[in-house]
C-alpha cells in the first residue's frame, strides 16, 4: 500500500482540498507535518529538512515538519513570506480514541487577520481592508482585528486610493471580477485576495453586519447611507468567518470616516512630506514626533497624522489640553506614568473572545483597569473640560478587577494549561486538592495518628504499594484490635494490611488530584473569561481614552522639549508664520548647530503666490515643507516648530516635488509630474495650500518655464485663489511679480567666501538671477578649462537677454499673444534652428544618434554642456 493510500494521508488530502491556496500545517502527534508541495515550500521558507518517510514508496509526497510548540515560530515565518496558512489541529484525544484522530483546520491564518504577537507590530495596526469597486463610487472598510476597530468610507477611487495609503492595510479583499481594475488603478505593492461576486451584494452585507452587531438597522452607527461602504464592511466579516474566526465579539462598533471631517492630502503629499518616512521610516515626522508611552498612543498618532481634524473647536479642545498639560507638569507625568503601566489595552481586550489570552494577560487587564480608575480621578479633578469628559468615559471595572486579583496568582505562568494560576480561597475543592498535593505526608500521617488514638494500635502505620494502593499495616500483636469496617487486604507474616472507606478515599483524592487541579483551574479561568466578555466594550473605550491622552501628554511633552508654541488657527485666510523651522531637520542637525529659521506669509489679497527661487542644495524645498508641517500639526492639534503662527483653517494641502520619482510603473517622469500637477489644479478650492517644487524640470528648459508659468498665471487667475509656494531654478520665473498681482518673489540669501558659495538658509525678498551651477561645477573640481568654456557659454546666452523676451511675449493684462516656448526658441544660436535631422546629412544623422542616446532625465547640466559642445563642434 502506497502512503497515499493511508487513512491519515486520505484524511490529509481532504482538508487540504478545502484549502488550495493556504499552506496545511497538519497535527500529526507532537509535530506540525506539511506533505508534498506544502512540505517544499516550507522547507524553503523555514529552512527545516525535507524528507520522505523510510518506509514510503517513490511516489510518496515529502514531508517536512517541527515541534508543536514552535509553532509561534513558524508561523511568523511563513505568513510573512506572504503565505495563507491553515491550522489543522486534533480535534480529540489520541488517548481516547480508537484508530485515526479527528482533525479540522481550527485557524486560517493571512496576513491581515493576524493575531499573534510576533506577526503584529505594537505600534501600527494590521488592517484587514474590503474594497467594492462600482461604476460611480468605491466603497472601503478596515478592520483591525488585533484590536477591534472597524471603519468604513464611502468615496471616488482618488479618496479609496488616499485611505488606502495612510492607513497601509496588511490585506486587501476585492471583487474577483475586479482583479485588473484594482491592480492598474492602486498599484501592486498591496497584499491582496479576492473573492467571489455574491460576497459583494448590499443585502447579504447588511444581514451580516445586522446579525453581527445584533441590531434592527446601521443607522446607529451613522452608515446606512454609504451603500458601496456596507458591502464592503459585510465583506470583511464574511472573510473572517470563511478563514475559522467566529469569535468577533470585541468587534462592538462600525466607525465612519467623513472626507469632509478631515484635511485631505492625496498619497504624492503622504510622501513627498515624508510623514511616515520611506522603506526604513528614517527622518520623518511621526519618528520626530511620536513621543507616545503606549502602543495605543503610537497607533492613534500615526492616524492623526494622516487624518488630521478640519474642525477648529475640535483642534481648539486639544490644543487647550496640551497647554494646560504643559502648565501643570505634575498631572501630565502621572497620566503618561499610568499609562505607560497599563499595557495595550486594545490588544489585550481582544484577545478575550479569541480565546488566546494567557493569565498573565488577564491579570495586566486588571491592573490596566486599576491604572484606569487612577487616571480618572486625576481626570474628574481637573479644570479643563474636554479632560473631564474623557475622565467622565472612563470606566474602571471595579467589580471585574477585583476577582482578577482576587483569582489569580500574583504570577502566574504564561500558559493556562501548565496549572497553577488560581490563588488560594477561590475554590473551597481546589484548596483542598492542593493541599493534599503539597501536604500528602502531612495529610498521612494525622490520618495515620487519629486512627491509632481511635484503635489503641501504637504501632499503626500508613504504607503505600502499587497493587493496594495506600493501607493500613498493623502487626499481629494488635490484630485484635482492628475494627470490623477496616477490610484486609494482604496477610504477611508478622502482620496484616488493612484499607478503610476513609483511607481509599484520600486515595482517589491524592492520586487524581494533579489531573482535578489543572481541570478545576481551566474551569475557573475559563469562567473568568466568560465574565470579562462583558467589559469588553468599556475596557476597548477605556484603551481609546489612555490612546487620546498619550497623544495630548506626548504633544504637551514635544512642545517642552523642542520649544513648540501654541498656533493660532482662524477661519480666515491669511497664514503667518514668525521664525517657523523645519521639525525634522532640526532634530537631526549636527550637534551644537541650530536651526535657521523663517517668516511666511500667505493670503489671497497681497501675497497669494511666493516664487522662490535659488540653486538645489540652498534650502528651497525645507522652506516648503516646513510649511505644510508646521500647517499639518496645527490641525492634529500639536503645538509646532515657530515663534508665532497664525494658520487658517485648511482642508486640503497639496504637493509636488520635481523629478526624483521611482519609475517602476513605466511612466515618464515627465508624465508623472504633471499627472500629479494636474490633479492638484482640479482641485484646488479657497482653503487650499499648494507646494509646488521643481515642476517643469522632467522636460526642456523651454517646455519648463512654459509650464512652470502657465501654472503661476492659472493659480493667480483662479477664483479660488490658493496660497502657493512655488520653489523653481528657473529664475525666469522671477518676472512673474511684475506681471501679476499677488505673486512675489524671494529667495535664500548666501555669501561668497573666496570659491565658496555658503547659503545662508535665510529668506529674504526678490528673486535670484544666478543659479550657481558653474560655480557649484568648479566647487566640484571640474577643469578650469571646461569652467572657462561654460562661462562662454553661459555670456553668450545671457547676451540673447531671455528676460526681456519673456517680457515682451506678455502684454499689460498678463495676456500671452505668443507660447513662450516660441519666443524662447528665437534664442538659440542661429546654427541650432537648422533641420538638425536632415536624412541626407551624415553630420546630422550621427547628432541624431547622440541626442537619441542621451537620456534627458539623468543629464546633469555639466554633461549637457559637454554634449552642446560636442554637437556645436559637428555641425561647423
Amino acid at each position: 500500500m502506497s502512503r497515499e493510500d493511508t487513512p491519515l494521508m486520505k484524511q490529509h488530502n481532504a482538508i487540504k482540498a478545502k484549502y488550495p491556496d493556504a499552506i496545511l500545517l497538519f497535527r500529526v502527534g507532537d509535530f506540525y507535518e506539511t506533505f508534498g508541495p506544502d512540505a517544499i515550500t516550507a522547507s524553503r521558507v523555514l529552512g527545516i529538512t525535507l524528507t520522505k518517510r523510510s518506509s514510503a514508496s517513490a511516489t510518496a509526497p515529502e514531508l517536512a515538519g517541527f515541534p508543536h510548540h514552535a509553532l509561534d515560530t513558524y508561523l511568523h515565518k511563513l505568513v510573512k513570506a506572504g503565505y495563507r496558512v491553515a491550522i489543522c489541529d486534533q480535534l480529540e484525544d489520541p488517548k481516547l480514541v480508537k484508530g485515526i484522530v479527528k482533525r479540522g483546520v481550527t485557524e486560517l491564518i493571512t496576513p491581515g487577520v493576524a493575531t499573534n504577537d510576533k506577526l503584529l507590530e505594537h505600534n501600527n495596526n494590521n488592517f484587514l481592508c474590503g474594497i467594492c469597486l462600482t461604476d460611480d463610487k468605491t466603497g472601503i472598510s478596515f478592520l483591525d482585528i488585533s484590536t477591534g476597530e472597524f471603519f468604513i468610507a464611502e468615496g471616488d477611487k482618488e479618496y479609496a486610493d488616499k485611505l488606502l495609503q495612510s492607513l497601509n492595510p496588511a490585506e486587501v479583499i476585492f471583487q474577483r471580477s475586479h482583479q485588473k481594475d484594482f491592480k492598474s488603478f492602486f498599484g501592486s505593492k498591496f497584499y491582496t485576495y479576492s473573492l467571489d461576486e455574491w460576497i459583494f451584494t448590499e443585502q447579504y452585507a447588511k444581514e451580516s453586519l445586522l446579525k453581527h452587531f445584533g441590531t434592527q438597522s446601521l443607522k446607529g452607527f451613522g452608515v446606512e447611507d454609504l451603500s458601496a461602504g456596507i458591502i464592503a464592511a459585510g465583506a470583511v466579516l464574511h472573510y473572517l468567518k470563511d478563514t475559522e474566526h467566529p469569535n468577533l465579539q470585541h468587534i462592538t462598533s462600525l466607525q465612519r470616516i467623513d472626507k469632509a471631517d478631515h484635511l485631505w492630502m492625496d498619497r504624492f503629499t503622504i510622501r513627498n512630506l515624508e510623514l511616515l518616512g520611506g522603506v526604513e521610516g528614517n527622518n520623518s515626522l511621526l519618528k520626530v514626533l511620536d513621543n507616545t508611552v503606549s502602543p495605543m498612543g503610537a497607533r492613534l498618532l500615526k492616524r492623526w497624522m494622516v487624518m488630521p481634524l478640519t474642525e477648529i473647536s475640535k483642534i481648539e479642545e486639544r490644543q487647550q489640553l496640551v497647554e494646560d498639560f504643559i502648565k501643570s507638569p505634575e498631572e501630565k507625568n502621572k497620566i503618561s506614568q499610568h499609562i505607560k503601566q497599563a499595557g495595550d489595552i486594545e490588544r489585550l481586550v481582544s484577545k478575550i473572545p479569541l480565546k488566546k489570552i494567557n493569565p498573565r494577560e488577564v491579570l495586566q487587564i486588571s491592573k490596566g483597569l486599576k491604572l484606569v480608575g487612577q487616571v480618572k480621578e486625576i481626570c474628574d479633578a481637573s479644570a479643563n473640560e474636554y479632560l473631564k469628559r474623557l475622565g467622565d468615559s472612563l470606566n474602571p471595572c471595579r467589580y471585574i478587577a477585583d476577582k482578577i486579583f482576587k483569582e489569580i496568582i500574583e504570577n502566574p505562568p504564561v500558559a493556562a494549561s501548565k496549572g497553577n494560576i488560581i490563588a488560594a480561597g477561590v475554590d473551597a475543592s481546589l484548596d483542598e486538592l492542593k493541599d493534599i498535593v503539597t501536604n500528602g505526608k502531612g495529610h498521612l500521617l494525622k490520618l495515620q495518628q487519629k486512627e491509632s488514638e481511635i484503635t489503641g494500635i501504637s504501632s499503626l502505620k500508613i504504607g503505600f504499594n502499587n497493587v493496594f494502593g495506600y493501607y493500613l499495616e498493623v502487626t499481629n500483636t494488635h490484630k485484635d484490635k482492628v475494627p470490623g469496617t477496616w477490610m484486609r487486604k494482604q496477610t504477611l507474616t508478622n502482620a496484616e494490611r488493612y484499607i478503610t472507606p476513609e483511607l481509599k478515599e484520600y486515595e482517589e483524592k491524592i492520586m487524581g488530584a494533579e489531573d482535578k487541579i489543572l481541570q478545576l483551574e481551566l474551569q475557573i479561568f475559563e469562567h473568568l473569561l466568560n465574565e470579562l466578555q462583558d467589559y469588553i466594550a468599556p475596557m476597548q473605550l477605556n484603551g481609546h481614552v489612555l490612546a487620546v491622552l498619550d497623544c495630548l501628554t506626548c504633544f504637551a511633552n514635544n512642545a517642552l522639549q523642542f520649544k513648540y508654541k501654541k498656533p493660532s488657527l482662524h477661519n480666515g485666510y491669511e497664514l503667518d508664520l514668525k521664525s517657523s523651522r523645519h521639525p525634522v531637520i532640526e532634530r537631526n542637525l549636527p550637534q551644537g548647530e541650530s536651526y535657521i529659521a523663517n517668516d511666511i506669509f500667505l493670503d489671497p489679497q497681497t501675497q497669494q503666490i511666493i516664487i522662490l527661487t535659488g540653486p538645489n542644495m540652498s534650502g528651497k524645498s525645507a522652506v516648503l515643507r516646513q510649511t505644510a508641517l508646521i500647517t499639518l500639526m496645527a490641525h492634529m492639534g500639536s503645538f509646532v516648530p515657530a515663534d508665532e503662527a497664525k494658520i487658517p483653517l485648511t482642508d486640503k494641502i497639496f504637493t509636488r516635488v520635481g523629478a526624483n520619482d521611482n519609475l517602476s510603473s513605466g511612466e515618464s517622469t515627465f508624465m508623472v509630474e504633471m499627472n500629479e500637477t494636474a490633479s492638484i489644479i482640479n482641485n484646488i478650492t479657497s482653503r487650499s495650500l499648494i507646494f509646488l517644487d521643481e515642476i517643469g524640470r522632467g522636460t526642456s528648459t523651454y517646455d519648463g518655464i512654459s509650464i512652470a508659468w502657465s501654472i503661476v498665471e492659472h493659480l493667480q487667475k483662479s477664483s479660488f485663489t490658493p496660497k502657493t509656494l512655488f520653489a523653481t531654478h528657473y529664475h525666469e520665473l522671477n518676472e512673474l511679480e511684475n506681471k501679476f498681482e499677488r505673486v512675489k518673489n524671494f529667495h535664500i540669501t548666501h555669501k561668497e567666501s573666496g570659491n565658496k558659495i555658503i547659503f545662508l538658509r535665510k529668506l529674504a525678498s526678490g528673486g535670484s538671477t544666478h543659479s550657481f551651477g558653474i560655480h557649484v561645477a568648479k566647487m566640484a573640481g571640474m577643469p578650469p578649462s571646461l569652467i572657462e568654456r561654460a562661462n562662454e557659454i553661459l555670456k553668450q546666452l545671457e547676451a540673447k537677454n531671455v528676460d526681456d523676451t519673456i517680457t515682451d511675449t506678455v502684454d499689460a493684462k498678463g495676456k500671452s499673444p505668443k507660447s513662450i516656448k516660441e519666443n524662447l526658441k528665437q534664442l538659440a544660436p542661429p546654427q541650432l534652428q537648422l533641420s538638425i535631422f536632415d536624412a541626407h546629412s551624415q553630420a546630422f544623422e550621427d547628432i541624431r544618434k547622440i541626442l537619441e542616446a542621451a537620456d534627458i532625465n539623468r543629464l546633469t547640466p555639466v554633461e549637457a554642456l559637454l554634449k552642446l559642445q560636442e554637437i556645436k563642434s559637428m555641425v561647423k
